[in-house]
């Protein structure tokens, strides 16, 4: 698997909110490959984060890829906002709306890319219809809501799952970057994830990391990032 499609992005939700600017920087500087911005409505799951203020004052902030996780229940009618305030890829999930199809397809019609999210508990048998229509699948591997939790590894069975379907139908992605040739549907994970249960994640089939406390919450976060980006190398 090439290293040019295995990404790393560090979940804002585990940075310091006061020193967002300096925060952001901290990624950038130390090779990110986008951040992740969990929006949570405190009904969907029980907490609440951040919005679309925060989104645009990130994206004021860098030029990184801006992965908006909605947490949310009518997903729908915030995407034109989180896309005004500079969202690369909206992700949300199945089961917080009665129309997913036509979430997705609203989303692309706004010109950015499109991710399903699954919890843990959702059954692997509902990811394959939606392979062609997605950017990528967003595999939940702690319960959603809070960071911090540990990696829950029975999702593992359903990353393995959904990359062999995904390999099996040979579903390819445009890879973002120009001069990168196309890339097979990304896989991402999102909770616990550190250098042990990145490495894991990638020998099931994932491609893009999500890492909160594991980054932000290490004395020196450029080395963090170092070592985690080793822990899934060939």
């Amino acid at each position: 698997m090439s290293k040019d499609i295995l990404k790393i992005y560090p979940s804002i939700l585990a940075a310091d909110f006061a020193y967002i600017a300096d925060e952001v920087k901290k990624a950038e500087d130390a090779g990110a490959d986008g951040l992740h911005i969990d929006v949570m409505d405190g009904l969907f799951v029980p907490n609440l984060t951040m919005g679309t203020r925060m989104c645009a004052a990130i994206r004021r902030h860098t030029s990184l890829f801006l992965d908006v996780h909605l947490m949310i229940y009518n997903p729908f009618d915030w995407i034109e906002r989180f896309v005004e305030a500079g969202a690369n890829r909206i992700n949300f999930h199945l089961e917080a709306t009665e129309d997913v199809e036509e979430t997705i397809d609203y989303i692309h019609r706004c010109n950015i890319e499109a991710g399903l999210a699954f919890n843990p508990e959702t059954s692997a048998s509902l990811i394959p219809k939606y392979l062609d229509q997605v950017d990528c699948i967003l595999m939940m591997t702690v319960p959603p809501g809070f960071g911090g939790q540990p990696f829950d590894h029975e999702v593992l069975d359903k990353i393995s799952f959904t990359h062999a379907a995904i390999q099996k139908r040979g579903i390819m992605v445009s890879s973002k970057e120009m001069d990168q040739p196309d890339r097979p549907l990304p896989i991402v994970v999102d909770g616990g994830i550190d250098p042990v249960t990145a490495k894991l994640a990638k020998e099931a089939g994932a491609t893009e990391f999500v890492a909160g406390s594991s980054l932000y919450g290490a004395p020196n976060f450029k080395q963090a990032l170092q070592v985690l980006r080793n822990a899934i190398k060939d």
